[in-house]
């Protein structure tokens, strides 16, 4: 259950953010979004959303369901983030290119609530 609670919590924290300082979040959103900054609002609505819906077993299947497709939705801004890293030879686009691989993970994480 602690890995559920812990969960639950990364991503209230994670959407909070989105709200608080977007600027992070703008800056991997890929250029073909339009509005960004509602792109950002959104996905921090969602993760708030089904974060707080984690909590509560009548609703948890649902929300593990929508954080899987949260993260295949969110997938491109990683990858876009880390190409953009490279490209500017950014010494810690290492990090983005690894980070890609922790989405399935993050994904396995959530399947373990469906």
């Amino acid at each position: 259950m602690s890995l559920l609670f812990a969960m639950s919590a990364m991503y209230l924290l994670a959407g909070v953010l989105h709200f608080i300082f977007p600027q992070p979040f703008l800056k991997i959103v890929p250029n073909y979004i339009p509005y960004k900054i509602w792109a950002v609002y959104i996905s921090g609505f969602f993760e708030i959303t089904f974060g707080a819906a984690l909590l509560f077993p009548e609703t948890r299947t649902y929300a593990a369901i929508g954080l899987i497709l949260l993260l295949i939705a969110v997938f491109p801004a990683n990858l876009y983030m880390a190409q953009r890293m490279k490209k500017k030879n950014n010494k810690h686009a290492w990090i983005a290119f690894a980070r890609l691989p922790l989405q399935l993970v993050l994904i396995y994480w959530a399947w373990m609530y469906v």
